[in-house]
C-alpha cells in the first residue's frame, strides 16, 4: 500500500490524536520509563496556540491507518535559517520507508520556506553506547545525512530529597552580597525584562558544540506569550533568581510541572558572565528545588539535560543527586 503524508488540523480531534498515539509510541518504545513526552493536551495546545515566533506544522504517514508522525517548527524572528523536526515511527511501523517518506516530507517544507539548516534531537538509553552507534534514531538519521551537533545527557532526580541534605549543600553555596527570591507562576514584572534576557541567551552561552544557532529575541511580549502557552498546558513554572546588591539579575533557574504526569522538567539555568564563580548556580538550583517540594508534593521526579561538555552543570547536578538515565544527541543537517 502507498504511503501518503498529509499535514493534520490540530483542532480535529481525531487526526490530533492519530498523530500524537504515533509520536507517544514512538517514544515510549525507545525509551521506557525514562522517555519524556509531553502529553497529549499539552502538544495540542502547543499545535494551536497562534505564536509570532514559531509557525508549527504536524504531519502524519498513512498506509490506510496512521503509521507515523512528523512535526516542523519554523522559527519567525531569530534562526530564520533553520528548521527543527522530529520524525517518529511506531516499531510496528519501522523498517518499511515510513520514516523516509516523513523526513523527506519535512525536509521539502523546510527548502519551501527558505531553511538551510535542519535541527532535530534523538535519544537512546544510557546503557546502550555512548555514540549511539546500533541505536535505530542514531542509525536512521546517519543514513539521511545527519550529524551530531552536540551531545547532551539526560539526568533524573528522585524525588523527595531529604531537607537536611538540601541545608547541608546550601551551607556550602551563601551567596554574600546576592539576595535570593522565588515564586511560583508567572515571572514577576519587576524582574521580567531581564530575567528575558538570559534566557534568550542560554541557548548560546551553554555548551552549543557544532550547532548552527544565533541568540533568540528577548521579547518580553513573546516571553510572556510562552507563559500563556505554560498556563493553558496546565504546567505550573516554579522560578528562583539572585539579584545583585543594586537589583539586577544575576542568575536564574526554571522547573516546569506537568499536570499529567508526576514529573518535573528543569528548564533553563544561567548566570551572568560577570557574577560567575560565586556558587549561585547551586545555590538557586537548590531554593528552587526546596520550594518545588514543598508545593508540588506529588511530584516524585526531576528531569534535566545538559550538555555533555558542561563539566560545571554536570557536577552541579551530581551534587543535587541526578544520576544520567539517556542521552540525547541534537543532530545538524545543511540543506542544498
Amino acid at each position: 500500500m502507498t504511503i501518503t503524508i498529509s499535514r493534520i488540523d490540530p483542532f480535529d480531534d481525531d487526526a490530533y490524536d492519530a498523530w500524537w498515539e504515533a509520536y507517544a509510541a514512538a517514544r515510549r518504545v525507545d525509551m521506557g520509563e525514562n522517555a519524556v513526552i509531553w502529553s497529549r493536551d499539552e502538544s495540542r495546545a502547543e499545535l494551536q496556540q497562534p505564536s509570532a515566533t514559531t509557525e508549527r506544522r504536524a504531519f502524519v504517514a498513512q498506509e490506510g491507518a496512521v503509521v507515523g508522525s512528523a512535526s516542523i517548527g519554523l522559527p519567525l524572528k531569530d534562526n530564520v535559517h533553520s528548521a527543527g523536526i522530529g520524525v517518529n515511527v511506531p516499531p510496528e511501523h519501522r523498517r518499511r520507508g515510513v520514516g523516509s517518506a516523513l523526513l523527506a516530507h519535512v525536509e521539502a517544507e523546510a527548502a519551501a520556506a527558505g531553511r538551510t539548516t535542519l535541527r532535530a534531537d534523538i535519544f537512546w538509553p544510557a546503557s546502550a553506547s555512548a555514540d549511539g552507534t546500533g541505536e535505530p534514531g542514531y542509525e536512521f538519521a546517519r543514513r539521511h545525512g545527519f550529524a551530531v551537533a552536540l551531545g547532551d545527557l539526560q539526568g533524573r532526580l528522585d524525588l523527595p530529597v531529604a531537607d537536611a541534605a538540601i541545608e547541608e549543600l546550601l551551607a556550602e553555596a551563601p551567596a554574600p552580597g546576592y539576595t535570593i527570591r522565588s515564586w511560583a507562576g508567572a515571572v514577576p514584572e519587576d524582574v521580567v525584562v531581564e530575567w528575558a534576557a538570559l534566557d534568550a541567551s542560554l541557548d548560546t552561552e551553554a555548551p552549543t558544540g557544532d550547532l548552527d544557532i544565533e541568540t533568540a529575541s528577548a521579547d518580553v511580549a513573546d516571553f510572556r506569550a510562552d507563559e500563556a502557552l505554560v498556563a493553558r498546558q496546565g504546567r505550573t513554572s516554579y522560578g528562583t533568581i539572585a539579584l545583585t546588591a543594586d537589583g539586577h539579575v544575576a542568575a536564574y533557574t526554571q522547573i516546569v510541572v506537568s499536570i499529567d504526569d508526576s514529573n518535573a522538567y528543569q528548564w533553563g539555568t544561567l548566570v551572568r558572565r560577570e557574577d560567575r564563580g560565586h556558587r549561585l548556580g547551586l545555590r538557586i538550583k537548590l531554593e528552587n528545588l526546596r520550594m518545588l517540594q514543598q508545593h508540588s508534593p506529588g511530584t516524585t521526579r526531576v528531569y534535566t539535560f545538559n550538555a555533555d561538555s558542561n563539566a560545571h552543570m554536570l557536577a552541579v547536578n551530581t551534587r543535587l543527586g541526578f544520576r544520567t538515565t539517556a542521552r540525547m544527541a541534537e543532530l545538524q543537517k545543511r540543506l542544498g
